[in-house]
């Protein structure tokens, strides 16, 4: 029986899920992998990069790499690339953070999420779109958040500072990239019960506080943001780039 809504596999196709081993990354590994990808889960703790492989199967490898570290990305995605013949999606993911006022945030952890969340994505994105300009085009999806687009709940400078340039960066990249047929958007989530936020998670009155102000009542979960995701990695989202999706129960309605 063919598949209900063909636009949505992605049957036979390269994917890159950096991040990919816990929380947003894993949970999107598994998903290009159902929706018939062949994935390669990057991330800087290597046991939990093959944890996730393993668990996908032969469908999935997994590679090791700081995305701040130019040369150890150019090769990755040249690996990939000379393997499989192609990159046709990256779910650029990989992110960090360090919670401080911006009184007491030093200049060691600024530098530190900076590398990250804005030198990392760009360095994963024009390694990746390299090979996907070869390839005859290909599609790109960054993690944003809600931080970089509204002024936040609670001090998180640097958190907003750089998903506020990865807001732009995929605008830019949108149109800088579109004469290569990639296409370039970004999903911005709330509050997500991930790893980096058990911090936050952890405490129920924290909880309390961030489900008040979502209109749907709850926190996202990783599980929340597959089909945002599979739909702008997808043929589904065709005419669709330089866009930014939040997934935040309505926070941004507001």
């Amino acid at each position: 029986m063919p598949h209900p809504f063909p636009d949505f596999r992605l049957t036979g196709q390269v994917t890159v899920v950096t991040g990919g081993g816990s929380g947003i990354g894993k949970a999107l590994a598994h998903t290009f992998a159902g929706a018939g990808a062949r994935v390669v889960v990057l991330d800087t703790n290597g046991a939990a990069a093959e944890q996730v492989a393993n668990e996908i199967g032969s469908m999935a490898q997994h590679a090791v790499a700081d995305v701040s570290n130019e040369d150890a990305i150019e090769s990755v995605m040249e690996d990939v690339a000379r393997q499989h013949g192609r990159i046709d999606v990256l779910f650029n993911n990989a992110g960090v953070n360090r919670r401080n006022t911006s009184f007491d945030l030093t200049i060691a952890d600024w530098n530190a999420v900076v590398a990250v969340n804005m030198t990392g994505m760009f360095l994963c994105a024009r390694a990746a779109a390299r090979h996907m300009r070869d390839g005859g085009g290909g599609r790109i999806v960054n993690t944003a958040s809600i931080l970089g687009i509204s002024g936040g709940w609670y001090p998180n400078i640097v958190y907003q500072a750089t998903k506020g340039a990865v807001v732009n960066m995929t605008r830019s990249w949108a149109v800088e990239w579109a004469p290569y047929n990639i296409r370039v958007n970004a999903v911005a989530p709330s509050i997500i019960r991930t790893p980096m936020t058990e911090a936050l998670t952890s405490q129920p009155d924290v909880v309390a506080k961030f489900e008040a102000l979502t209109p749907l009542g709850r926190l996202c979960e990783p599980a929340d943001m597959t089909g945002p995701v599979l739909f702008l990695a997808t043929a589904a989202s065709s005419m669709v780039t330089g866009h930014i999706l939040p997934v935040d129960g309505g926070v941004l309605a507001q």
